[in-house]
Formats: C-alpha cells, structure tokens, sequence
C-alpha cells in the first residue's frame, strides 16, 4: 500500500484527538469528537475543516480569460476582481471533469480550487488545452486551507483578524492579504456546508499556528475541530454535490442539478457545450432528486432503486440527516420518476424498502 499523503496539519491532529482514514489516498481526519456533535457546532455556533488536501491551480497570462471561457461552463467574464465562481469543467460528452471554483485575483491572473482526488487529473487536462498567452501552475503543495464554518464564524474570526473587517467580504467574495494573528492570507465567503464561513488560503507552514489560534479564540464560543464525516453530512444536508457521488465523468452537471452553473449561450463555446445546451433545452433523461425512507433503512451510496421490479437508478448519497433526524438520501434516477412524492423502492440488504421523492435541500439555514 502506497504511503498516505499528508496535510501541513498532519502531526497537529492527535493534539485534538483526531480519527484518521484514507481520503482518496490522503490521511484525513474523519472526525475530532463525534461525527455528530460536530455537526451540531457548525449548524448552531461553528467549526474548524482542515481542508490542505484540496488543489489550487493558477491560470495566469493576457489569454487567461478566453481560456477559462473555453474550460469553464459557467461565464468567468462575470467575474470581478476579488469574486468567486462555482463551475465546472466538461468532457466533449457532458461528462464531469471536476467541479470547482475560480477566483479572480485581477484581470489576468485567477486561482482554480479543485477536488482533491482531482488535482493531478485535473491539471492535466488544463495543460492539454493550454495555449498560447497562458501560463498554468500547480500550487496545491506550497498551499494549506482551512474552513471555519458556521453562525459564529465571523464573530470568532475577527477576535484574530486586524486591520480588516469580515463584514466587508460578501457571499462569493474574497480578500487577499488579511492579517490573521500576524500572518497573512487570501480569505472568501463560499462554504461548503449551508451555513456562513470563511476558507483561509495560506502558505502551508502558517497552516498549524492558524489552526491554533482559531481554536484557541473559538474556546469561549464552544467552537469544535471537525473532520470529514461532519463535513460530508453538512454539504449532504444543504444539496452541495461531491464530486465522484453527485458528480463525475459520466453524470453531466444538468443531471446533477447545477445547471445554474452552466452557461450554454455565452460568447467563446467551451468542452462539452453541444451536449449540455440540448440537455438543458429538452431535459436530461436522469436527475439527482432528494428521497426520503418511508419504511425503516438508511440508504447509502451506490444502493439500487427501483420502481416495481424496474431499477431506475442508484443513491449518490445517504445517511441519517443529524438535523432532521430522517433517513434521506440523494438518487439519480430516470427522470419520469423524479416527480415529488413519487413513491421508490431501496434496495438495502436484499430488502426493497419504501421510500419517496422528496424536496432539496433539505436543510436551509435560517435567514439573519
């Protein structure tokens, strides 16, 4: 078995009490305390991700802009300097390359955030298509990245942050260059688990100190280091797609209902358009829908669903939603049963139990 790859916080999880598993051939911490109780905190005051095994990749050069045009599926001409976009990158099929985003730094130079498992994949497929007046650079390991998630994540983060006020950075919004105890780095406004929070980009041997500090000022508001199994339950819960469950080289953005980040009329055409334009326009044959249990089972990845004795799809992702406390699930399947309230079969165990399609997400958080 081939050695694990590491975080810069690595030797900083025992310290908290961290569980470590294989990530996509990464050694990450699965959880600090409980899958739960962190869960708990980021949905009612907040939580700490060490999420260092994400990729960043730099697009910089005058053909930087007409180049993710023809990468990107969303319009990156929209993009101010100092947003951010979510957006994806396609197979001439429709077929998913990654999902991601693209922060624009000024005009000429933007930052790519890629899925881990994704990063080698997905710099290569950039640097094929790379042309003249582009330059395209693999940071991911000179870099770290932390997310402080919840309601109280920028009350906790101002106590540490001088000379800039949170407030100031919007939804999909960054800053560069803000001062967090002393040290230095890129902080934006996107989240990945349906509540409020910050992802702070940083050079990788500031990772520890920061993730210190953060705990350290978080203490009084009861804020928890959190690990994967929180994290993956949050973005479940909010309808935030995974790449390789919701997402991947043979499910299309528009079946994974994130057509709202693909911009099929937008000026320069780019990979994959043809297919997902005509999707879009006549409706995709499958789609990612919300099921909930009827009868008792929790329905997991890659479980079978049926209508009758037919299999008309599979689940992306389930488990039992720790703020609803039901059995629910994500599940591709043929769209002429995706209406809601349609009644499904799961296949757990040999079983085919109940279950029925219903609204996403299935958590919002509540409105300020």
């Amino acid at each position: 078995m081939s050695e694990l790859k590491q975080t810069p916080l690595y030797e900083v999880y025992k310290e908290y009490g961290g569980k470590t598993i294989d990530f996509g051939g990464w050694a990450l911490p699965v959880q600090f305390s409980s899958i739960k109780e962190e869960h708990e905190a980021v949905r009612t005051r907040a939580g700490l991700f060490d999420v260092s095994h994400m990729g960043e990749i730099e697009v910089k050069g005058e053909g930087a802009l007409d180049y993710l045009q023809k990468m990107m599926t969303n319009d990156v001409s929209k993009l101010k300097d100092g947003g951010a976009q979510y957006t994806a990158m396609c197979y001439e099929d429709g077929g998913t390359v990654d999902d991601l985003l693209v922060y624009k730094i000024k005009d000429h130079d933007y930052l790519l955030v890629v899925n881990a498992a994704n990063i080698e994949k997905d710099f290569q497929w950039l640097k094929d298509h790379e042309g003249d007046g582009v330059e395209v650079t693999n940071i991911s390991q000179h870099m770290a990245q932390l997310a402080l998630q919840g309601p109280l994540a920028e009350e906790v983060l101002q106590t540490i942050t001088h000379e800039h006020n949170l407030g100031d950075i919007g939804f999909f919004k960054f800053q560069t260059e803000v001062n967090i105890d002393g040290r230095l780095a890129l902080v934006s406004r996107t989240g990945y688990t349906g509540e409020d929070g910050f992802e702070i980009y940083c050079d990788a041997a500031d990772a520890a100190p920061i993730w210190k500090t953060i705990l350290k000022a978080g203490t009084e508001y009861g804020v928890l280091p959190c690990g994967l199994g929180a994290r993956d339950t949050l973005r479940f819960e909010a309808n935030l797609a995974l790449y390789g469950q919701e997402l991947s080289q043979s499910i299309t953005p528009i079946e994974a209902g994130i057509g709202f980040a693909v911009k099929v009329n937008k000026e320069v055409p780019f990979i994959g358009q043809e297919v997902l334009k005509q999707q879009k326009e006549e409706g995709a044959s499958r789609k990612i829908v919300g099921i909930e249990m009827v009868d008792r089972g929790i329905p997991r990845h890659g479980y079978k669903v049926y209508a009758g004795e037919e299999e008309i799809g599979e689940v992306t992702t389930g488990t039992q939603s720790p703020t609803l406390k039901k059995n629910v699930g994500l599940a591709l399947l043929n769209k002429e049963f995706t209406s809601l309230d349609t009644e499904v079969l799961v296949e757990i165990r040999g079983k085919k139990l109940k279950a029925k399609v219903v609204a996403t997400p299935f958590y919002k958080r509540p409105k300020k």
